[in-house]
């Protein structure tokens, strides 16, 4: 099994890259692709755009505005509804509620308690 400190970092660098290095190097291409097609293929475009700084102040002016309406939509009527599927395909999930059910029911016995009790206090730890 791998050490956690290696599998820790590994995540972080997903994230560090996917999140925010890939996210500026894709938006930074973007701009040089949009860039070309507009400016250099219409000529209107070309003298109301007359360098390229021009026409990534604009789109920066134009985009971040829009990404934000659209992020906080998302967060407001997207982001519960995924966070509830997740946790209904989380197994942990099933689990804790199954035993909380037979602690109920008084199906579970005491060595299933403790071992349940064991796997919730080694989450807690970490």
């Amino acid at each position: 099994m791998l050490n956690f400190g290696f599998r820790r970092k590994w995540l972080d660098g997903r994230i560090g890259n996917s999140v925010y290095l890939m996210f500026g190097l894709t938006f930074l291409n973007f701009i040089l692709i949009s860039n070309r097609f507009f400016l250099e293929g219409d000529p209107l475009f070309a003298k109301t755009f007359s360098s390229l700084w021009i026409f990534g102040l604009v789109f920066l002016i134009a985009y971040i505005p829009t990404s934000i309406l659209i992020g906080y939509w998302h967060r407001k009527t997207q982001l519960k509804v995924e966070q509830n599927l997740k946790w209904l395909e989380t197994p942990l999930f099933a689990q804790i509620f199954r035993s909380l059910i037979d602690v109920e029911t008084g199906i579970a016995n005491k060595e299933e308690i403790e071992k349940f009790r064991k796997i919730l206090t080694d989450i807690e730890k970490k």
